[in-house]
């Protein structure tokens, strides 16, 4: 039983950083980490994996039952000050435990303790252990994907994320916008405060649809500043060509359009139905 305990928490500690640390090496060997995080951070993520399996490797020196050392031995006692009277010796602020140990001989430690576990803590620790081991092992067996649409439409928030500040609506006013994104141009639709000056600009953006407002449809696209976990929705309203259902990837041509209400959108020239790209994000 002790030692399907240590083999446990081996699992639990360098086993499961072992397998993700694997899952992290190979995602970025075959060119879809960035599915997971922005490609900015590829090498440190690859790095703290290397460190992790080397230290998962290392680990195997280690006897099992190493991990419940607590670094000090419980049965070192100090011995308490004792006084002389009338040639006996009798000790001196010990409490019952000095009586215990000269009646005895032998030592009583302060710091000992059971080491008893409560079994509402026992189950917890293996509904843990199980949950964490089912997703480890589920990374290994499920090929990667990038977040949906329906995320996408979820994590909308009523507000149009600002991907870029000022800079950026300033830059789009030269007309230099040739490396804009959704997420660009979504900063750009949600803050000019001359619409008028973008009338006419030419454009052409990749994302997949999401439902708009009065029978236009979003181009939307998830932008990532770090990982899959914070990203966010950023989408530019579309009018003028058809409307491809919710989730397709498509590559919208056309030109911008400031609206009588003061908005901007793309006029449509073309609406071209594509699969998804390798890199679904932007960053």
């Amino acid at each position: 039983m002790r030692k399907a305990e240590w083999i446990g928490t081996r699992w639990l500690g360098v086993g499961l950083a072992a397998v993700l640390a694997v899952v992290t090496l190979g995602l970025a060997v075959t060119g879809r980490l960035s599915l997971y995080i922005n490609p900015d951070s590829t090498w440190f993520a690859v790095s703290m994996a290397v460190v992790a399996l080397v230290g998962a490797i290392a680990s195997f020196a280690l006897p099992l039952g190493a991990e419940a050392d607590h670094g000090h031995d419980h049965g070192d006692t100090v011995p308490a000050p004792q006084l002389v009277v009338h040639g006996r010796r009798i000790g001196v602020g010990a409490g019952p435990a000095s009586v215990d140990n000269e009646r005895t001989g032998s030592d009583v430690h302060p710091h000992r303790h059971a080491h008893g576990r409560h079994p509402l803590g026992i189950a917890a620790t293996v509904a843990g252990g199980l949950a964490a081991s089912g997703i480890a092992v589920l990374t290994l067996v499920l090929p990667p994907a990038s977040l949906s649409a329906e995320l996408a439409m979820s994590r909308d928030v009523g507000a149009t994320p600002l991907f870029a500040g000022a800079d950026a609506v300033t830059l789009a006013a030269t007309g230099d916008t040739s490396s804009f994104g959704v997420g660009e141009w979504a900063t750009v639709f949600a803050t000019a405060t001359d619409p008028e000056a973008f009338d006419g600009d030419p454009i052409e953006l990749t994302g997949f649809v999401t439902p708009g407002e009065g029978g236009a449809f979003d181009l939307t696209r998830l932008v990532i500043t770090h990982c899959v976990i914070d990203a966010q929705p950023a989408s530019v309203a579309v009018a003028g060509e058809g409307n491809p259902g919710t989730g397709q990837w498509v590559t919208v041509t056309g030109t911008v359009r400031a609206t009588s209400d003061g908005r901007l959108e793309i006029d449509a020239a073309s609406v071209e139905e594509i699969d998804e790209p390798e890199d679904p994000y932007e960053y």
